[in-house]
């Protein structure tokens, strides 16, 4: 079998995934970001409906076979504890909490693949910022996509009144 090569078939230069991390997902647009970074960006405004919210995003392609892994720096207004975030996730449908250092224990691809669920894990406060948190979260993009997504989404503005 060939190896595989990235970014992807139609541009001009491809690399190895294997043993190898490629900092691109998609071609290159606006201010060096690529396709998938602004998608993400752009998403989360769309579900949020608040093009205010700052985001920065880099995405890499990684030789896993599936589960979406993300690192999330969340700055809020007010300050936060780790133990509030945490219960805030753990009471939250669809998220799961897998976040015990000292066991080793957080999310990773290789076990978050084929589950219905997110999962999120290494929550911290922020080294400078005292109104930060950041996260590590992975999920199975496949079972946990664009249409489950929508369709929790829906539930949830249904059982809370939310559309008119």
């Amino acid at each position: 079998m060939p190896p595989i090569l990235l970014p992807y078939n139609s541009l001009p230069k491809h690399y190895p995934i294997a043993f190898n991390l490629i900092p691109q997902i998609d071609k290159f647009v606006e201010k060096d970001y690529t396709k998938e970074e602004m998608k993400m960006v752009n998403e989360t405004h769309k579900m949020l409906h608040d093009d205010s919210i700052a985001i920065t995003a880099t995405t890499v392609r990684v030789p896993v076979f599936r589960s979406h892994a993300e690192s999330v720096y969340v700055e809020t207004a007010d300050e936060l504890t780790v133990d509030a975030v945490r219960k805030a996730i753990d009471a939250f449908p669809g998220a799961q909490v897998q976040d015990n250092p000292a066991e080793m224990e957080y999310p990773m691809p290789l076990f978050t693949s084929e589950k219905y669920d997110c999962y999120v894990g290494r929550i911290r406060k922020d080294l400078y910022n005292p109104k930060a948190i950041n996260l590590w979260v992975s999920g199975d993009q496949i079972r946990k996509g664009a249409a489950l997504n929508a369709l929790q989404i829906a539930e949830y503005m249904l059982a809370h009144d939310m559309i008119h």
